[in-house]
């Protein structure tokens, strides 16, 4: 590919991401560029296949991948401790549920398989999945426990349903004594190796991005309260909670997640994390 041809550029939806992507301006580059937003599946594939060349993805989805891929340098939806988006609903504690149903959503790979992780490996669980819509009350007609993501988990935090509560992030952090990372961003080799130019661009306005992004927060936050609901403080609070960079602490928190998730047979294959430089491309083999 020609290094003036387009650069397609993946956005995830998810509100946790809002603060990397709110001041990231495709048509403020140089090399030309084009962003689409799409539901992850189909993001994670074109990450993969290279019709989309680089942009932020669930960090399982780079794990099933990252043969193909490269990690951008500094960039992350981390948490060390609660996430705050991505509850357990029970009505028994967790070391309970052993062979219970719990219902999962199919569109967060990267919860899901979190949530094995906890039930098998801290709690020795053997509970049984089910795939359901995102629905509090359905899930928990059909399941002992049900997993929520993203706005929807948040939502239904904010309503005291009676249920046990467990943020997943929370617990890992308790279990492991490290934190989590939900989203990387990442290039696809071939494209790192065919337009070294327009990813350094790209990768250094992401970063300055997020910079500008969680020094000033205030118009993310306005834009959670009209598309979500909510109060000022309450999205304040959760946005400055997370953590968007990606240096050793949170590397290490994902590699031991990805450990578990091979270990566990969720994986098939081990996960060797191998990040980006401008300067490093030349030695980057395919």
């Amino acid at each position: 590919m020609e290094n003036n041809s387009h650069t397609i550029i993946g956005k995830i939806s998810y509100t946790n991401s809002w603060p990397v992507f709110h001041n990231f301006h495709p048509s403020a580059l140089k090399y030309p560029a084009e962003m689409v937003s799409e539901v992850p599946a189909i993001l994670n594939q074109g990450m993969s296949r290279g019709t989309i060349h680089v942009g932020a993805l669930s960090s399982f989805a780079y794990a099933e991948a990252s043969d193909k891929l490269l990690l951008l340098p500094d960039l992350s939806v981390s948490a060390d401790g609660p996430v705050r988006s991505i509850f357990l609903f029970s009505r028994v504690p967790l070391a309970q549920i052993g062979t219970g149903t719990i219902a999962v959503t199919n569109t967060s790979a990267t919860s899901v398989n979190l949530l094995k992780i906890l039930m098998e490996k801290a709690f020795g669980n053997k509970p049984e999945y089910i795939s359901a819509n995102p629905d509090l009350d359905a899930m928990m007609h059909q399941a002992d426990a049900c997993l929520l993501i993203g706005d929807h988990a948040i939502k239904a935090s904010w309503q005291d349903q009676g249920y046990i509560v467990t943020d997943l992030a929370e617990l890992w952090k308790e279990w492991t004594g490290l934190g989590m990372t939900f989203a990387v961003w990442a290039v696809n080799r071939k494209a790192a190796k065919d337009k070294p130019e327009a990813i350094a661009e790209i990768a250094e306005a992401f970063a300055e991005s997020k910079l500008r992004g969680v020094s000033d927060l205030d118009p993310i936050v306005l834009a959670a309260c009209s598309t979500i609901g909510g109060t000022k403080s309450y999205w304040e609070g959760y946005f400055r909670n997370l953590s968007y960079d990606f240096g050793e602490r949170q590397q290490k928190g994902l590699n031991l997640y990805f450990r578990y998730a091979y270990e566990m047979g969720l994986l098939p294959q081990a996960v060797k994390m191998e990040i980006w430089s401008h300067k490093l491309l030349t030695r980057v083999k395919e």
